[in-house]
């Protein structure tokens, strides 16, 4: 019979976190380790359908899909989840600079009481009708006109100034999120802004502080963060990802939107020049129709035209920062779109900076799931680190985690016999799905096959 254990703690390490993508929609649990790092305990992964360019537009249809992974995951690891942190992205998100300042008495030092009440007084800046305000990010703090202090508290002074980081959303697009939560019968921790997640992933102190750009493509949204001197400071989420690449192939090969796919990731390069002539891609044609032949030279310049776009766009966000000339670390790339051959040495040459491909296991430790080795699930696995940044009250405990440390366990209470319910919604539940693994088949069927992956 399977037994279920929910058990909230403020010392809880175990953290639950939901990714809601234009192509996927990812759920993981992790655990946090005595070095903070995170062990990645599960993760699943379904189809998205009711999400474009990072926006809820069909809230049944991502309710369904957000409810059958938290069931897949609660079946594999015997546990109930009551709360998750969720990311957050889309074309809807812009963010601003904002400097704000208190008088300080002078006879005292600043106090982080001060310092706290200056960063209070960013949620109250006046911001668009429909808008909201979703993070703020200290960036550093003047004090009587004493430039770059990163850490006031503690220094004599009479007006205290703060330059912060504003990131702003569409209070549509964040209740639609919240909505697709409530209705699965979970509780919302708090939401993560996807470029910063992505950032936590696959970015080190180190690049942070020399000056780097994460660019983040996925299948609906191109999400950039700019960092300098350790902290962020411009984010932007550009409205075009991988789908639009294939949709161009769709329409300029003339064929299935999951023939382009596999056109794409299969045969696809990133710059046209370095494909050769005479190499060709039969694809087989429909019922009644004669295989077509696509030139691996023109796919690829389709590939590139549209990559180039997209460069330009993030050129653009870099150039907005103020930045361009200090990044020392480069761009580090990640993301679905991460995997298109030959797309590093194409930004690296219309930017002019060095390219990394970022994937998501340097801050994790244990035994490294597959999803931790692709940049895929950067975003992913950043929204659970970020979750372990800043935890909350919450969150889920199971029977399975036997090594748990002995103060986070509860004492044992005789439990009364409880009648079984309806099973036919989520909070009355059994469960029905399996293990992740068992779902992914590890050979490829057919080239052309609904199972490709996306990017």
């Amino acid at each position: 019979m399977l037994k279920t254990l929910t058990y909230m703690s403020l010392e809880s390490n175990i953290f639950a976190a939901v990714d809601i993508g234009t192509t996927k929609i990812v759920a993981l649990v992790g655990r946090k380790s005595t070095d903070k790092r995170m062990e990645i305990l599960a993760i699943e992964q379904v189809p998205s359908t009711g999400v474009k360019r990072g926006v809820v537009l069909n809230i049944d249809d991502t309710v369904k899909a957000i409810n059958e992974v938290i069931l897949r995951i609660e079946e594999r690891l015997r546990i109930k989840i009551t709360d998750v942190y969720v990311g957050i992205a889309g074309q809807h998100i812009r963010s601003i600079s904002n400097r704000g300042y208190r008088f300080i008495d002078p006879s005292n030092e600043i106090k982080q009481t001060d310092v706290d009440h200056l960063y209070a007084d960013n949620f109250k800046i006046p911001v668009e009708a429909g808008e909201k305000i979703l993070h703020v990010i200290p960036q550093d703090y003047v004090v009587d006109n004493e430039s770059g202090i990163k850490h006031p508290v503690g220094i004599m002074g009479h007006r205290l100034e703060g330059n912060f980081h504003v990131v702003l959303g569409s209070i549509v697009s964040v209740k639609n999120i919240e909505k697709c939560i409530h209705r699965v019968g979970l509780n919302l921790s708090d939401m993560v802004l996807e470029p910063l997640a992505s950032a936590r992933a696959v970015i080190t102190e180190e690049e942070k502080e020399a000056g780097v750009v994460l660019v983040d493509i996925g299948g609906g949204t191109t999400d950039v963060a700019v960092f300098y001197d350790g902290l962020v400071r411009h984010t932007a989420v550009i409205p075009f990802g991988g789908n639009v690449v294939t949709s161009d192939i769709k329409e300029g090969c003339s064929v299935l939107f999951k023939q382009a796919e596999t056109l794409k990731t299969r045969f696809g390069y990133a710059i046209g020049d370095l494909v050769r002539e005479d190499v060709t891609v039969t694809i087989p044609g429909m019922q009644g129709w004669e295989p077509k032949e696509i030139s691996s030279k023109s796919l690829s310049y389709i590939i590139q035209a549209r990559m180039e776009e997209i460069i330009d766009y993030v050129i653009y966000q870099i150039d907005s920062s103020g930045y361009y000339d200090k990044l020392g670390a480069g761009i580090v790339l990640t993301g679905g779109g991460a995997l298109l051959k030959n797309l590093p040495e194409l930004i690296k040459f219309r930017t002019g900076l060095d390219v990394r491909i970022g994937v998501p296991d340097a801050f994790l430790t244990g035994r490294l799931p597959e999803e931790a080795t692709v940049p895929n699930f950067s975003t992913s696995i950043g929204i659970l680190l970020s979750a372990m940044d800043k935890p909350v009250i919450k969150l889920i405990e199971p029977q399975l985690f036997g090594d748990l440390e002995a103060d986070f366990i509860p004492e044992k209470k005789e439990k009364k016999q409880v009648p079984k319910k309806d099973n036919t919604k989520r909070l009355k539940r059994e469960y029905i799905t399996g293990n992740l693994f068992d779902s992914i088949k590890t050979k490829m069927a057919g080239m052309f096959e609904d199972n490709d992956s996306e990017m």
